[in-house]
């Protein structure tokens, strides 16, 4: 069992980051998969999104079959062979499966290249089962949270920069006359992301984690709630887990669906849609950056002003990453102004998870309105913007979902982990609706899960009050799945 630190250990803690570079450098390197096999396999709008279908309902599934043999063998299979060994193991997973796109390509067989990233799903369900409460633990509880935010700004820095390298290596250049790829063209960036996760794997063998993480299953006393036989009985996780089914549903499916309204609307070429795809996905990364200044300790004015700096440093990392990549920075700089929006909204939520969820829903509809009534790049950057407003949602309903559970609180968090697989269904949802209407119109979906979140936070606020949670003075800082 870890014993909490006065400080972090951060030789631990850049150790374990690495798996979080890797989920969102894949999952974002998928929204330039979708525009590929679309027009390699001749897809629907419905059938393209099905690759973010099999990434994220492995989540779910690798989740249950945890909890199964779990069940079965009557003890928690991470306890028993170590956190660090559950790492390893997710990590070979998934390596196996990148390894399975190169026969897949050879066959130009669709269904074995989407069973290539169910696989790697499933290897990142194990870690992320593994990762999160391991970054809390390496260290003092109290800033537990904000080595999350971290860590889940590492994630977005995967996510921004994967699009980019991956339509380069299918690509092969940036130049507008290269309009097409060939299917074989996915061979080598996952032959080089398999090696790279044996590489990690070994990296993290010879590491300073720790072999083995205890789970403590503490009652919380509650003077007005009494504790629950299931933890299904409480209607905070119950509604969270809807929330978060949402949440990541609008995060997948407002991303994957750009490339299908470029091209269409607006006449782009996939390899131009890539830049785009990179800012949407380093919006969270300028959010979470923002939430992950409380590490450092900051108080008072130095914190408001570290507020304001970090997201527009996230934001500069962007647009180095394009610099390199020889992109156009001009259309980028509009954004200056949209992410000091953000900034403000977070400052006025102050934290509280309730009134941040709800504000910055209310934003994401805001901004997906102004999309869907307005046309040419002012709707682009409308719908990217609602990465902004994504950054700071998922700890905000996490925390919400699993307050008061007491001695259920990691099981509850296991149900969350599950409701990832909305990524899978929402986006579809959205590419069948965009096959029945437009792309421009299909976003009203993202619209509709944003409404529930909002009354989502409205609910929860008074079931937990009942229950004697006051949410006043409670502060959550932005991470990441």
């Amino acid at each position: 069992m870890f014993d909490y630190r006065n400080k972090t250990n951060w030789s631990q803690f850049t150790s374990l980051v690495i798996v979080f570079f890797f989920w969102g450098f894949v999952a974002a390197s998928n929204d330039i998969l979708i525009p590929v096999f679309k027009k390699a396999f001749d897809l629907t709008n419905f059938q393209s999104q099905l690759v973010a279908s099999a990434y994220y309902i492995a989540y779910t599934v690798g989740t249950i079959i945890y909890l199964l043999i779990s069940r079965v063998l009557g003890y928690d299979i991470l306890n028993k062979i170590g956190y660090k060994n559950g790492l390893i193991i997710g990590l070979l997973i998934s390596a196996a499966g990148s390894l399975i796109f190169i026969p897949a390509a050879s066959a130009h067989s669709f269904t074995l290249m989407i069973s290539a990233l169910f696989v790697v799903g499933l290897g990142f369900s194990l870690q992320q089962t593994v990762a999160n409460p391991l970054a809390i633990a390496i260290g003092p509880s109290e800033t537990g949270s904000q080595r999350l935010t971290m860590a889940g700004g590492i994630n977005n820095l995967g996510t921004t920069i994967g699009p980019l390298i991956v339509a380069f290596a299918i690509f092969g250049s940036a130049a507008a006359a290269n309009t097409d790829a060939d299917i074989d063209s996915v061979k080598i960036p996952y032959l080089v992301l398999g090696v790279a996760f044996v590489l990690a794997a070994v990296f993290l063998k010879f590491s300073s984690l720790p072999d083995v993480t205890e789970t403590n299953e503490v009652e919380e006393v509650n003077e007005i709630a009494k504790p629950r036989k299931s933890v299904l009985q409480y209607p905070q996780l119950v509604l969270g887990m809807i929330a978060i089914f949402l949440y990541v549903g609008v995060e997948v499916a407002t991303a994957s669906n750009l490339p299908a309204y470029m091209e269409h609307d607006l006449g782009y070429s996939v390899q131009e849609v890539a830049p785009y795809i990179s800012l949407y996905w380093a919006s969270m990364m300028i959010g979470r950056w923002g939430g992950a200044v409380g590490a450092f300790n900051l108080k008072g004015g130095m914190l408001q002003v570290a507020k304001f700096i970090a997201p527009y440093l996230a934001f500069s990392v962007f647009l180095i990453v394009n610099a390199i990549a020889k992109h156009d920075l001009t259309p980028f700089w509009i954004y200056i102004p949209i992410i000091a929006v953000m900034i403000v909204a977070d400052i006025y939520c102050k934290g509280n998870p309730a009134k941040t969820t709800l504000v910055f829903s209310g934003m994401g509809i805001l901004a997906l309105v102004i999309g869907m009534s307005t046309t040419g790049m002012t709707s682009v950057y409308a719908f990217i913007s609602v990465g902004l407003f994504n950054s700071v949602l998922w700890p905000c309903i996490f925390a919400l979902a699993i307050m008061g559970l007491g001695k259920h609180t990691n099981e509850g968090s296991n149900y969350l982990i599950m409701m990832i697989m909305g990524g899978g269904i929402i986006a579809p949802l959205q590419g069948f609706v965009a096959d029945l209407t437009t792309s421009h119109f299909s976003y009203i979906i993202d619209v509709l899960c944003f409404a529930y979140l909002i009354f989502f936070a409205i609910k929860v606020k008074s079931i937990l009050k009942t229950q004697g949670i006051d949410l006043e003075g409670t502060k959550v800082s932005g991470g990441g799945h």
